[in-house]
């Protein structure tokens, strides 16, 4: 997966509730393929099995994850009208349990199932934004990493990336977790962790459930804390990153840099 371009033009970050249109699941149900109706060679597990896994629609890839549908509705119906509902693949990482068993065919155990696939559709794009050649030294790459991560969340969490002396990630470790309008964090938690990691240098990294990525006055505090908590451990303060969304950022990015801001010396 390319992680500089996989959330290209998506945005994931949107933490809107969830309400079925019945009026469009009607209408794709009545309009969508079914399984029936496809020729033996032509259904997605057979083309899965005969030419991999890209040939294959975003539809025919939740309905090979989903197995089956429900009476009256087969499992290609069901991925239709989950897709439309949601709009991209990208847009169900924000979906909870709850949001998917809306849905007619999708129970407890297939909400459960697919909130699990979607967690590791995060993890795998953090983890891989992670091993990019140029590491995490700048706030494009940090924001890569976090994107999947905060999708969805309607509460603030703070987060350390620990890095080595090549910014290649040695750890990242959730600090704390707040409500929705506010996190804290105390520089002696941040470092703490640090130095149990050995890390040559930190990256301090927040979300804005708001989507909104300008910084709080509580913001520049903290990070007024951690730069001078920095120098005296030695320990650097590559950055700090408030990860917001683009569609809510005035500029436009998506996230806001201390660094690129010029408040970290």
């Amino acid at each position: 997966m390319d992680t500089k371009t996989a959330f290209a033009g998506l945005d994931p970050l949107c933490g809107v509730t969830y309400a079925p249109d019945c009026n469009r699941e009607r209408v794709v149900r009545e309009t969508a393929p079914s399984l029936r109706e496809m020729a033996p060679g032509e259904r997605p597990q057979e083309r899965l099995e005969t030419n991999g896994p890209g040939v294959l629609s975003d539809t025919e890839l939740l309905a090979l994850l989903l197995r089956s549908g429900s009476q009256g509705m087969d499992v290609l119906k069901v991925s239709a009208v989950l897709l439309a509902e949601a709009g991209s693949l990208a847009a169900l990482l924000s979906w909870k349990v709850e949001d998917f068993r809306r849905l007619k065919g999708i129970g407890q155990v297939k909400a459960l199932q697919l909130v699990t696939a979607m967690e590791i559709a995060r993890r795998v794009v953090a983890q891989a934004a992670a091993q990019d050649p140029e590491g995490l030294a700048t706030p494009q790459a940090v924001y890569r990493h976090f994107v999947p991560l905060a999708a969805g969340l309607d509460v603030e969490k703070f987060w350390i990336l620990c890095l080595n002396r090549k910014y290649r990630l040695l750890k990242r470790v959730e600090i704390t977790s707040g409500t929705a309008t506010s996190s804290l964090a105390h520089p002696r938690e941040v470092f703490r962790e640090a130095i149990r990691s050995n890390a040559s240098a930190i990256v301090a990294a927040h979300n804005h459930p708001s989507g909104d990525p300008a910084p709080s006055k509580a913001d520049l505090e903290i990070t007024r804390q951690l730069r001078s908590a920095a120098e005296i451990v030695g320990i650097e303060l590559l950055d700090h990153v408030i990860i917001g969304r683009p569609g809510a950022d005035p500029h436009g990015q998506g996230y806001y840099s201390f660094r690129d801001a010029g408040l970290l010396g």
